[in-house]
């Protein structure tokens, strides 16, 4: 077993980017370790006699799969081969899946790749309120819906953190696949969020990259499809005509996989790709939390997403400030990332009252307001 698991190793650090070719030896072999048994003949039949890879499948080559397992091991990760039962099964039925799989994470792979379905949310990470807002309200929905899935994303910024934070506080498993060796976390800020999902249940950090692999452009392009395999279903939830989320969402129509998109402005670059998927009829478009658990075959939610409006009239009842609260709150719910100037010219207050008024909402939970200064509607 161990054999074979160091020679899958080594295989995936040969093949990474040609995963399919790896995957046709492995099925003309039949095991990893086989491959390294057979003569300079035997690889020349299977690969042809110029093939660039001929010269790296050698025992050199076993030496330093062997090193990496033992920096996988002190990274506190389990290294994954293709062959594996623990492998995840939905992204072994693509035709390109990684030989090998690099996991950190508090509960077995077995379990979280079990029988719950897996949700992949993705976009832009140039993400704005609306799109915050929406990624919020639907990983929330899901969160609780009777069936809770696993939220898979990519540990990037913008959606991809949005996504894995809603889940994580909803309750929800997460699954962040990394575009880096599995101890090198990118963007660096993400250290804390990256540590949060290794340690949650039933999450964990997945790669396909070797210890040490620094963050490189192409480097994201090669996760994307994992994050699409990985999944039942992906929702893109902002994007442009181009970028990692679009490409995630291509992917993962390519494998067959259902696609939604959240719909957007017309005239919003954030929005064109997912406008795109909507327009092709690649994608269904979600306008509504119960209508997409739907979709996914899901069981409604246990509760409705949070109506902060009630909650806010209930909490302010006898509030001698009541209507100036709620009419900033409505402006805000109408207007996302209104600045406190804003906000006092549209209810008719002064700018001290007006910020004074925000800020209580926010502490009270029915605001957040960003580095600007700007608030949105919290919906959880």
């Amino acid at each position: 077993m161990e054999k074979e698991r160091i020679a899958a190793c080594a295989l995936n650090m040969i093949f990474g980017y040609e995963p399919r070719l790896g995957k046709a030896l492995l099925e003309a072999v039949g095991s990893a370790a086989g491959i390294f048994e057979m003569d300079r003949e035997g690889l020349r039949s299977l690969t042809g006699p110029q093939h660039r890879w001929l010269d790296q499948l050698t025992p050199a080559a076993l030496e330093e799969a062997e090193r990496e397992l033992e920096k996988c091991a002190a990274a506190g990760a389990r290294f994954i081969a293709l062959s594996d039962p623990a492998y995840p099964a939905l992204l072994r039925e693509c035709e390109d899946p990684p030989l090998g799989l690099y996991f950190k994470g508090t509960d077995p792979p077995e379990e979280v790749f079990g029988e719950r379905p897996a949700i992949a949310v993705v976009g832009t990470r140039d993400v704005d309120a609306y799109g915050r807002d929406w990624c919020e309200r639907l990983v929330d929905a899901l969160a609780h819906s009777r069936q809770k899935p696993l939220i898979v994303s990519g540990l990037a910024l913008g959606v991809d953190a949005c996504a894995h934070l809603t889940a994580l506080a909803g309750g929800l498993p997460t699954v962040a696949v990394m575009a880096t060796g599995i101890e090198k976390v990118y963007p660096f800020r993400h250290g804390l969020l990256a540590s949060r999902i290794a340690a949650a249940p039933g999450s964990a950090l997945l790669t396909d990259y070797p210890t040490g692999t620094e963050p490189v452009a192409i480097h994201f392009l090669r996760r994307n499809r994992i994050i699409a395999g990985l999944c039942h279903a992906t929702l893109l939830v902002e994007s442009k005509v181009k970028g990692g989320g679009m490409l995630t969402a291509e992917l993962a129509h390519s494998y067959g996989r259902a696609l939604y998109a959240l719909p957007g402005r017309a005239d919003d670059v954030r929005s064109q790709g997912c406008n795109l998927l909507l327009r092709k009829q690649m994608a269904e478009a979600v306008t509504d939390p119960d209508s997409f658990l739907l979709s996914l075959g899901l069981q409604a939610p246990r509760r409705k997403v949070r109506d902060v409006v009630a909650d806010a009239e209930a909490l302010y009842a006898s509030d001698a400030g009541r209507q100036s609260l709620l009419a900033v709150l409505a402006w805000v719910r109408a207007h996302r990332e209104s600045a406190a100037d804003q906000i006092a010219a549209a209810v008719g207050t002064g700018y001290p009252e007006a910020a004074a008024l925000a800020a209580r909402l926010e502490s009270d939970g029915f605001l957040r307001s960003d580095v600007l200064g700007r608030y949105t509607i919290r919906i959880n």
